[in-house]
């Protein structure tokens, strides 16, 4: 076979790059999984996702409260694990970073990233409860 017969290499990237839906003219990065990605992320959520369960089993409202805290912190990282960049967005006057989202962005956008790292991530109903 000659070099000029052999096939081009495949190619990959390691993010995904999105328009906001919420927010046109946003467009934020996110991390594809991984197979160590995988293993970091879940390393770091296994035990806040074992006490969101059990949170969300008990039946006070102490628990729910508690439940949707964990929830929230779950949210909080996967977001700082998975979001590579930020543009078109300036919060306060300073172009957007991840924690000036956290702490002070829109929380629909919030939501919206968080939610095309889930895709990315996607952990099986088996795998969030271990």
């Amino acid at each position: 076979m000659t070099s000029s017969t052999l096939p081009s290499p495949k190619q990959y990237s390691s993010s995904l790059t999105r328009e906001s839906q919420v927010f046109p003219g946003v467009q934020f990065t996110v991390r594809r999984m991984s197979f160590q990605g995988r293993l970091e992320l879940l390393g770091e959520l296994r035990e806040l996702m074992t006490k969101a369960e059990f949170a969300a089993a008990g039946d006070s409202a102490a628990d729910r409260v508690e439940g949707a805290l964990l929830a929230g912190e779950i949210r909080r990282r996967q977001i700082e694990w998975g979001l590579v960049s930020l543009a078109g967005l300036e919060i306060d006057g300073e172009p957007a970073t991840t924690a000036s989202l956290l702490s002070y962005g829109p929380e629909e956008l919030t939501a919206e990233i968080q939610a095309a790292i889930q895709a990315q991530v996607g952990l099986s109903e088996e795998e969030r409860k271990n």
